[in-house]
């Protein structure tokens, strides 16, 4: 046996307990760490057998590992940006640099350009919808932008499609002068309907729409931009926007076969809008409207967003209108507890982790993405500090056999 044997192994043992100390002060230091993963401390004995009945202490090493797989607790929070993920996954964040890790620390919150940022300054990472993206990179964090709630967002449509439905009265006077179409002072009509539409800048547009009963079961269709009309109507400063016909079956009163059942109207400063005609009658009753329906919408001011368990991010305006803007992936690896750890709580993929797998939130055995919650630390007080006593009492130990092999040493030193 050797006494150099015996101080060098004590050594090592002091070493693996001040590792074990190590991370349980980091365990103990992170219990309050949002998404914090416990660090854990692997023992490996070192065996330096020389010859047959003979021991050589070899000692001890140890290994740091960390239980990145284990889920940890949910916390119901009041922001609907803070982000927990129930099951298997990590966000993909990213550095000011532009580097991408994973991390399951979700305290997001808007910057002053509305992207979303954690505590430790990483941006969620997701794919923009607005701009016609929907897929993500298999094997690869690239393609992904930040993701950002932009306070100031307006929403608006231009009109582009629309469907009007009445009855034009079937005993109505035939018009035998001028019409609408013609555009002239004296035009006389049977009914008209004024119609809310928006250009492309989400501006109100009002068109006036006359129907003319021009013979039997005949009726003449002209549309108007209103802000062109004079002050007793006609004649308006420029040209109908549309004309058509509108012919009836005598028998039920709906419109024939060879009729016109649309009209394109192309809106001043927007879309043409495609009016749906077809519910149009003509029968023994006044003249009444059933429908008057058309899309598009003014600006209108966000008032919240939302963050659905499949990672959409939607924006809800004034008006109601829901837009879904960004999709939030998550990423895993074949041996998450492999992962590189970084300073801020997140990781980066390595080659004993394996290639990172990005796919949507719910699907391919990933987690899903819950808002207004955040994942408590793994760490728990009571069995570290049941490992902070643990290891004060094996780096005693040890000390104490160094302190036994170098007073032998000492003794074998004087030896005369």
């Amino acid at each position: 046996m050797s006494l150099y044997g015996v101080m060098n192994a004590s050594i090592s043992g002091m070493a693996a307990q001040a590792n074990l100390l190590s991370t349980v002060s980091d365990n103990i230091a992170n219990s309050d760490t949002t998404g914090y993963k416990r660090a854990m401390t692997a023992f490996q004995s070192m065996v330096d057998q020389v010859s047959v009945g003979e021991h050589t202490a070899g000692g001890v090493l140890t290994r740091t590992i960390y239980g990145v797989s284990q889920q940890g607790i949910l916390q119901g929070t009041a922001s609907v940006t803070d982000l927990a993920i129930q099951g298997n996954g990590f966000f993909a964040v990213t550095d000011r640099g532009g580097t991408s890790y994973l991390t399951r620390a979700g305290a997001f919150t808007p910057d002053a350009t509305g992207r979303l940022v954690n505590t430790a300054g990483y941006y969620l990472m997701g794919v923009d919808l607005r701009n016609g993206g929907s897929n993500v990179i298999a094997n690869s964090l690239a393609g992904l932008s930040v993701v950002s709630i932009d306070g100031a967002a307006l929403n608006w449509s231009p009109t582009r499609a629309g469907a009007f439905a009445a009855n034009l009265p079937a005993s109505a006077a035939l018009v035998s002068g001028a019409t609408p179409a013609g555009n002239t002072a004296d035009a006389t009509w049977t009914n008209k309907t004024s119609l809310l539409t928006y250009d492309n800048l989400g501006g109100e547009k009002k068109l006036d729409v006359y129907y003319t009963r021009t013979g039997d079961n005949t009726w003449e269709v002209a549309v108007y931009d209103k802000a062109a009309a004079s002050a007793s109507g006609f004649p308006y400063s420029s040209g109908p926007l549309a004309t058509t016909t509108l012919s009836f079956n005598a028998g039920d009163g709906k419109l024939t076969a060879a009729s016109a059942h649309s009209i394109p109207i192309p809106i001043p400063g927007g879309q043409t809008l495609a009016l749906d005609l077809s519910g149009m009658t003509q029968l023994a009753s006044p003249y009444a409207v059933n429908a008057a329906v058309v899309d598009g919408a003014p600006p209108s001011a966000l008032t919240q967003a939302q963050i659905g368990s499949d990672g959409v991010v939607s924006y809800i305006f004034a008006d109601g209108t829901k837009i879904d803007a960004f999709r939030i992936p998550l990423a895993d690896a074949p041996s998450e507890n492999n992962l590189t750890p970084v300073a801020g709580n997140v990781w980066s993929i390595s080659a004993e982790s394996g290639s990172v797998r990005v796919g949507a939130a719910g699907f391919g055995g990933l987690g899903v993405v819950r808002s207004g919650a955040l994942e408590r630390s793994t760490a728990d007080l009571a069995t570290e500090l049941t490992n902070m006593i643990q290891a004060q009492r094996g780096y005693t130990a040890n000390s104490k056999v160094f302190q036994t092999g170098a007073d032998l040493l000492q003794v074998l030193v004087n030896l005369k």
